[in-house]
């Protein structure tokens, strides 16, 4: 199977995964279910999920309830999505091609959409009965920690904030993203081969390649803000240059980020070297971040 065929049945797999785990529409207060499904179900790569559970491939062959696990990252990136979007925050009135949750529902409603979202992340994964307990309590504290103020997702975001308009440097802006974007991404590997029992060799492994396709993927999504329209992207493009923000390019120009994104992904291949065929698919998605056009 080509990497474009497995990715898009692995997306099939994770939304119906994913509509099976969120309320239905019908669900009474209806209208913050429509607007949580508005904003999981409006496309997207998948690409936490799916790493996830290539990650939890690579060690075991099976591993029970990791759809569960894998769809908690997708409800968590959802949900920083969705108030990334607010006028508090990144202010964009665009998302995956159509106009995002707080320009359809209202800001109250979206924040309540985002914070829906979280809430479920972790009931998923509190019912994931079927990975021990011991494992299933790790996989909570990754993602809670991965999501937080400390190294996490909240803590990337403020520094993002607070570095709007100051002069761009290096050690900044990796303080940013190995937060903002980066955490996330190397929560997605390592959650998975938690899930599946790594040994702490894999784990290691894993948690390397996590961390190098996570600065891959933000450096990539800083390249794409400048170099493509905001047709293809699905958002408003240009809008990092405009309000001032820390990124890749505005740090070390277009030809040396394209160079960056091309090494992270070489050292995130690297960190599998002792992590047999079952990888295979890892290594792909490692190549899969630095060509993607959105």
């Amino acid at each position: 199977m080509t990497l474009s065929d497995y990715l898009a049945a692995r997306r099939r797999d994770i939304d119906a995964a994913l509509d099976r785990l969120l309320p239905p529409e019908t669900t009474s207060p209806e209208i913050i279910h429509r607007a949580m499904r508005y904003s999981v179900f409006a496309g997207g790569k998948r690409l936490r999920p799916i790493l996830c559970m290539e990650a939890a491939r690579a060690v075991a062959d099976q591993t029970p309830d990791l759809e569960r696990v894998a769809c908690s990252l997708e409800l968590v990136h959802t949900y920083s999505l969705i108030h990334d979007d607010l006028p508090a925050l990144d202010d964009d009135d665009f998302r995956r091609g159509r106009p995002s949750c707080h320009k359809q529902f209202g800001e109250a409603m979206a924040i309540l959409a985002g914070d829906a979202l979280l809430t479920l992340a972790f009931q998923v994964l509190s019912e994931a009965e079927a990975v021990p307990l011991d494992r299933r309590a790790r996989v909570v504290g990754e993602l809670a920690y991965a999501a937080g103020t400390v190294e996490g997702m909240i803590a990337g975001q403020v520094r993002d904030l607070e570095g709007e308009g100051q002069p761009p440097t290096a050690d900044l802006l990796e303080r940013i993203h190995r937060a903002k974007t980066g955490a996330l991404l190397a929560a997605s590997a390592r959650m998975g081969a938690i899930a599946a029992g790594a040994s702490e060799a894999q784990l290691e492994a894993l948690t390397r390649y996590g961390r190098h396709v996570g600065l891959a993927f933000q450096i990539v999504d800083d390249l794409l803000d400048v170099e493509q329209p905001s047709a293809e992207l699905g958002k408003t493009a240009g809008k990092d240059a405009r309000q001032g923000k820390i990124t890749f390019p505005a740090v070390y120009g277009l030809a040396e980020s394209h160079r960056m994104a091309e090494e992270e992904a070489a050292r995130a291949g690297e960190a599998l070297e002792g992590m047999d065929e079952r990888a295979a698919r890892l290594r792909e998605l490692a190549e899969f971040v630095v060509r993607r056009t959105r």
